[in-house]
């Protein structure tokens, strides 16, 4: 009797942020400018007046009423515990200042790899990319091995390259699962655009605008999203439920609302 083929585990619970672990590094690290999507301007490397002793956000359950909806929308992967309990074994610039430059410097780098990590777990979940997990495990190891380098290692890691190379199997991936169906708008400037009666089902759609666009009740199917600008586009009654490689930090910048079907790993934003 063959075998059956075992279950597809989608495990990227530990790629969701653990702020009671990490020590508040988005909170410092990254430069804010005064806009829509921050009340204030504030230097990198200079903690915000919001974040408190423990490192937790003090104004947390009222971000956007605020004027700090940018804040809602990031996300760090968890980078921000592996550095803090990982690559610095728990220490933090809080208690130890001098670590400070160190421990800004390699969280874009953390972030970006953390972030590859996410899309290569759901590669490796996806049934109908079966022929292609077997790389995706390679990819998926190479990159884990590189989350544990030392800080100095990290600082100076080419993480361009490698996200080539992980974005390259990630076309080969959506191009197997989407099966060559759906039009080609990569890069697409859809900015504000009435796509309620054009069909996207399956359509890729990397890095396209879609800011401000009106997608209520579409169903996107399996649409490709990686790296789609979503900014206040209007996903309310939209199926988003198959599409591939969306992330967190796209839903919480949309509209959407009860109605809008999401994917298992993304959780609907508190503010829809």
């Amino acid at each position: 009797m063959p075998s059956r083929p075992l279950p597809v585990v989608d495990d990227r619970a530990h790629l969701r942020a653990d702020c009671s672990r990490c020590a508040g590094l988005c909170c410092v690290a990254p430069a804010f400018a005064a806009s829509a999507d921050f009340a204030v301007d504030k230097p990198a490397g200079t903690p915000c007046t919001h974040l408190a002793d423990d490192f937790r956000c003090g104004i947390h359950a009222e971000l956007r009423e605020r004027g700090f909806p940018g804040c809602t929308v990031f996300d760090c992967f968890g980078a921000g515990q592996q550095i803090t309990q990982s690559t610095f074994g728990g220490r933090s610039w809080g208690e130890s200042p001098e670590l400070a430059r160190s421990q800004f410097a390699v969280l874009p780098v953390m972030r970006q790899l953390h972030e590859m990590l996410w899309y290569l777990a759901e590669v490796l979940a996806l049934p109908a990319a079966a022929g292609l997990h077997a790389e995706a495990q390679a990819r998926r190891t190479e990159v884990e091995d590189l989350t544990r380098l030392d800080a100095a290692a990290l600082a100076g890691l080419d993480v361009g390259a490698r996200r080539a190379e992980v974005g390259e199997l990630l076309g080969r991936v959506s191009d197997a699962v989407r099966g060559g169906r759906g039009p080609d708008r990569r890069g697409a400037d859809l900015m504000g655009r009435d796509l309620r009666r054009t069909d996207v089902r399956g359509a890729s759609l990397r890095g396209a605008y879609l800011i401000g666009a009106d997608l209520r009740g579409s169903d996107l199917g399996t649409a490709d999203l990686l790296g789609a600008d979503l900014r206040a586009a209007d996903v309310r009654g939209a199926d988003l439920g198959r599409c591939l490689f969306l992330t967190q930090p796209q839903v919480t910048a949309a509209r959407g609302d009860a109605a809008t079907a999401l994917p298992s790993a993304v959780r609907r934003p508190p503010h829809w």
